[in-house]
């Protein structure tokens, strides 16, 4: 697909698919196509309803507005995430709104030097790539910072314990998943807040619905986050610490033809965001469901051996990334309909992985529910994130000692609930929680 069309992160839109005419000749545009504002208010609080409709009545239609194929059931989803051949990947992180020629020229005056890598290459780079870079996310690597992760989360809670309420958001799931990225990394954690708030900014320019004078200001700041990556890799070479980049900088002196050093500056660019916005939005999510319901609530209270089921569940109903794109390669079809090349793809995987014909019940949050781990949360076939371990088991860890030390809290009433408008991401901004300071339990 990049032989046709030049897609990527920060890319402006090629003329080929400005000058495209959205997909008429046979194509569902009926009533779900006519409802779908995937920047309105309604769909941006709670896209669940639309998507159970969705399913049931055109679980694929097709929206001129957006020009997208929206896929909705299991099945569907799972074909096009095993297909990168047909359905390829290089649209993942093509900015959702064009890049306007002001952003542009920031872009490249800053010598921003991205390129595909990891989750939206194409098939034979990403094939030799991933095992290379999977290899190297070893389970010894994420087990080993196990100890240090716990002790920032018990460290975050001890600044807050005592207070009776907090935002758990602003106060322990805003940074504590970029501190524990940056541990695996080996960057110093001086750094973590300016990358999380530069990782805000990437949500937005990539998945959200940014004005003009918004997108340069962003791309700035993007230039910044660049700078500092680089940065991360040169030390990494002049200095191999005992961590996950030090392990890639070590490979790369010992046999340089399996990757460059910019397409390490394009993985370490790309797994600062990926390695903390999911987790704490996802965090934010689960923590929201199960305070809600209180019954599941205290009951990992009462058997924390249910966390890690919990944490498979929160995945499953409400997970940081609800929707992922694919363009069409060549004429295709998906279901009955037929598929354009050059076609752009939604893939609800948020609709997916409540999909009653592969989970009972989807639509209903159970932490008791059997796992197998079918859930889209981490994508699914040659792309299913290599990070998954590490994203679970500060999940794990987080629930565990929330649960140990504020069994007693519970969500502030008629709180408004808060998500920034993209495409893909989905996480409560805000949450307020309280709890009797008296009541908690002794350390």
């Amino acid at each position: 697909m990049s032989d046709d069309f030049d897609l990527g992160m920060f890319q402006s839109t090629p003329d080929e698919l400005i000058a495209k005419k959205p997909y008429q000749t046979g194509c569902p545009v009926t009533g779900m196509a006519a409802e779908f504002e995937p920047f309105g208010d309604a769909y941006i609080a709670n896209p669940f309803e639309f998507f159970r409709r969705a399913r049931n009545e055109e679980p694929i239609f097709y929206d001129p507005k957006s020009d997208y194929w929206v896929v909705l059931n299991y099945d569907y989803i799972v074909d096009i995430f095993r297909n990168p051949e047909t359905f390829s990947a290089a649209l993942a992180r093509h900015p959702v709104t064009p890049l306007c020629p002001a952003a542009a020229e920031v872009r490249d005056n800053l010598n921003i030097s991205i390129e595909p890598s990891l989750v939206d290459e194409e098939p034979e780079t990403h094939r030799a790539h991933r095992k290379v870079f999977g290899d190297a996310f070893t389970p010894k690597r994420v087990n080993e910072i196990e100890p240090q992760i716990r002790k920032i989360v018990t460290d975050y809670i001890d600044r807050f314990v005592d207070d009776g309420s907090t935002d758990l958001v602003a106060k322990l799931l805003y940074e504590v998943p970029a501190l524990a990225i940056f541990i695996f990394l080996g960057a110093a954690d001086d750094k973590a807040a300016m990358v999380k708030q530069l990782g805000s900014t990437r949500v937005v320019v990539n998945w959200g619905h940014p004005s003009e004078s918004e997108q340069v200001d962003m791309m700035k700041d993007i230039g910044e986050h660049w700078a500092f990556t680089k940065k991360l890799v040169d030390d990494a070479f002049e200095n191999h610490g005992d961590n996950y980049l030090g392990d890639m900088a070590r490979l790369h002196k010992s046999n340089p033809e399996k990757f460059t050093v910019n397409y390490l500056y394009n993985v370490m660019f790309l797994m600062q965001f990926a390695g903390h916005e999911t987790t704490t939005q996802a965090s934010a999510n689960g923590m929201k469901a199960l305070l809600e319901d209180r019954d599941q609530w205290e009951a990992i209270c009462k058997d924390p051996s249910l966390i890690r089921n919990a944490v498979e569940e929160i995945l499953r109903y409400d997970s940081s990334i609800f929707a992922w794109r694919r363009i069409a390669t060549k004429d295709t079809k998906i279901g009955a309909f037929d598929i354009p090349k050059g076609s752009k793809i939604l893939m609800a995987i948020g609709s997916g992985s409540r999909d009653g014909k592969v989970f009972a019940d989807g639509d209903k949050f159970d932490i008791f529910r059997k796992q197998e781990k079918k859930h889209l949360a981490f994508g699914n076939g040659v792309h299913f994130c290599m990070g998954a371990p590490l994203a679970r088991l500060e999940m794990q860890i987080i629930l565990e000692e929330l649960a140990r030390r504020l069994p007693h809290m519970h969500l502030v009433a008629d709180q408004e609930w808060e998500y920034i408008p993209t495409l893909a991401f989905r996480g409560v901004q805000k949450l307020y929680v309280e709890w009797d300071a008296s009541k908690n339990p002794a350390n």
